[in-house]
């Protein structure tokens, strides 16, 4: 599977986006955008996943839906991660997606 970085790389790439103007686009929780070496340090692996605003911030400067990112960083979003869940409901949950993911991909 895609790492996170490079498949942001890829996406930001499809869309014929430099890092200079991706990082430009996203900011910190002071207002300042991110520098262009962090985000190389994300794209080549050399970090992991941003922390949830950023991941946020990319999916849609990126055009990509918030959940796929969050699969690809290998977290759970907030919104689940947050939520009481019982052993049976997350073994359910796991279970469906393993099942969604066999299934064949549609062109």
């Amino acid at each position: 599977m895609t790492s996170f970085g490079e498949f942001i790389a890829r996406r930001r790439k499809q869309l014929n986006l430099t890092q200079k103007q991706v990082a430009a686009g996203i900011k910190q929780d002071d207002g300042k955008p991110i520098s262009v070496q962090y985000l190389n340090d994300i794209e080549h692996g050399r970090r992991g996943a941003p922390p949830d605003y950023v991941i946020a911030q990319l999916a849609k400067l990126l055009h990509l839906q918030l959940d796929v990112l969050y699969f690809r960083s290998g977290r759970l979003p907030p919104d689940i991660r947050k939520r009481a869940a019982s052993d049976q409901q997350v073994a359910a949950a796991y279970r469906a997606l393993r099942q969604e993911l066999r299934r064949p991909k549609k062109s």
